[in-house]
């Protein structure tokens, strides 16, 4: 709500540290789900000219990260259905280490039939796009080869390997792809029909690809119309965000009960 207001009223994040009294690092890190303190948020609410109010409640279960951002668990949640048939394996939030580079991929699908890997990584945002450059640089490279290890398959047997990048269809990122829009070719320079091969249960044969799709995550929203799009049909400008941010796509999943 933070970030989509600043951008709403077309403010840097140095103007609203600046207004706020506190550092850009501080804000990026509440725009990016980290908690701040209480007087972060109070000083925020003060140079937006909002009422800060609070709410304390008790913790009935311990949450994580991903648990508190519902936008994210809906996006696995609907891929999961989508690629769970049988004879493949999704496997959520997966892990994987390559000597100093380490993370964890949003989604895998293995179809061991075909020897075929999907790897989804979800985003909501971009608050950081050279940064996201770089992580999604290293799971491309090393992914696939770290799940084969611990499948006890050698790395070569994979017949095809499908990266795909995963957006939420909002305002909030069709800007920056539009913005950067040849650093998400680059990073995703791939057409998306392997991808769309996986989501209709026919995963390719072979070839490896990186590609990038922007998606609604509210499934049967509006089932007259597309699931999700390419990165090139992302780019044009004559395409609607089907939500103008992440709020507004957290309210839409709660009125459907999906949050």
């Amino acid at each position: 709500e933070i970030r989509a207001e600043r951008l709403r009223r077309a403010w840097s994040l140095r103007t609203l540290g600046a207004r706020a009294r506190l550092s850009i690092a501080t804000l990026q890190g509440i725009e990016s789900g980290a908690a701040g303190s209480v007087e972060s948020y109070a000083r925020v609410a003060a140079a937006f000219g909002w009422d800060p109010r609070f709410v304390l409640q008790p913790v009935r279960f311990p949450l994580t990260q991903r648990d508190v951002d519902p936008v994210h668990a809906a996006m696995g949640e609907l891929e999961a259905h989508r690629l769970s048939r049988p004879g493949s394996e999704v496997r959520l939030d997966e892990p994987y280490q390559h000597y100093q580079f380490s993370g964890r991929a949003d989604l895998v699908s293995i179809d061991r039939a075909r020897m075929a890997l999907l790897h989804i990584e979800n985003r909501t945002r971009f608050p950081d796009v050279q940064g996201f450059a770089g992580s999604w640089n290293a799971k491309r490279a090393y992914l696939a080869k770290n799940l084969a290890d611990r499948l006890e398959v050698t790395p070569s047997r994979w017949r095809s390997i499908t990266h795909v990048v995963v957006a939420l269809w909002s305002a909030e990122v069709l800007h920056p792809l539009r913005l950067r829009a040849q650093t998400f070719r680059s990073a995703c320079p791939d057409p998306a029909g392997a991808f769309a091969g996986w989501w209709m249960g026919s995963p390719p044969d072979a070839g490896t690809s990186s590609t990038l799709v922007v998606l609604d995550p509210l499934p049967g929203r509006r089932s007259s119309r597309r699931q999700w799009i390419d990165l090139e049909t992302a780019l044009d400008r004559a395409t609607d965000p089907r939500y103008r941010g992440y709020s507004e796509a957290v309210e839409a999943l709660r009125r459907a009960g999906l949050a």
